[in-house]
């Protein structure tokens, strides 16, 4: 079984992180096989939206912590390999953003340091009763610098810098009160949800989704003036497609729209 599975099914990419026995942490390996997937699924039509989860008693745990105290071998102390190894882990949570297909988390067990950033860099996610989240760094003298990124773009600023001086965690349920996950069900329902979520996507015109996607995220750091005019243009933009005509024709004659692009 691969470091990082994909199974495709009726228009939603399944990834699933598969090393349970390091409670599925962001090594520089799985690091690498997330963002093969990302660079896979920017091109691919045939999907509609992305289901991310893991193997194991665990979502993420966040960074190898063994790989990075090897990493402070290297004679600069670690200061390259850090570099490097953080560079490559913003990219794939930019990546995850600026995937055309909506990104859902399926998240149980745990998801902590980097393994939260993980699930506030999905565009949505749900989340399994008793699942705990944190930005626990800081309990071992290191700050959550780059989760605190995602994490202050989801919640609210109090409660962000709440998780990230204090290291402790909350559940599930004071997650989805905060917005960092959207729905918390029992962990036996916890596939059919997330799949539930990614099929309610996936059955809208991929191409609105995509420009919509993107302009959520882009108008959000704008100013109201700015993004009124921003997502005006969108609009005319996504107003001049055949597809949005049949769309809006279809809704007031009362039929399924017939659709050329996926």
């Amino acid at each position: 079984m691969a470091l990082l599975d994909r199974d495709d099914r009726n228009a939603v990419a399944h990834l699933t992180m598969n090393a349970p026995e390091r409670l599925n942490a962001l090594s520089d390996e799985m690091l690498a096989a997330l963002q093969d997937q990302i660079d896979a699924l920017q091109a691919d039509r045939s999907v509609r939206a992305v289901v991310l989860s893991g193997t194991g008693k665990a979502f993420c745990a966040g960074h190898d912590l063994k790989q990075m105290t090897a990493g402070r071998q290297a004679e600069d102390g670690g200061a390259a390999y850090f570099k490097d190894l953080f560079e490559r882990c913003s990219a794939v949570m930019i990546g995850l953003q600026t995937l055309p297909q909506p990104v859902i988390a399926q998240v149980h067990g745990i998801a902590t340091a980097a393994g939260c950033q993980l699930v506030a860099s999905c565009d949505m996610a749900v989340a399994a009763e008793g699942t705990r989240f944190g930005v626990n760094g800081v309990n071992i003298g290191l700050f959550c610098s780059t989760p605190m990124v995602a994490l202050s773009r989801n919640i609210a600023r109090k409660h962000a810098f709440e998780m990230l001086t204090t290291g402790a965690f909350i559940d599930a349920t004071r997650a989805a009160e905060l917005g960092l996950v959207n729905r918390v069900v029992p962990e036996a329902m916890l596939a059919p949800a997330a799949e539930e979520l990614a099929a309610a996507v996936a059955a809208k015109l991929g191409a609105a989704v995509k420009i919509g996607k993107e302009a959520f995220y882009r108008q959000i750091d704008m100013t109201l003036d700015e993004a009124y005019a921003y997502t005006g243009s969108v609009m005319v933009e996504n107003l001049a497609w055949r597809d949005t005509e049949e769309g809006i024709a279809a809704f007031l004659e009362k039929r399924p729209p017939e659709w050329e692009q996926s």
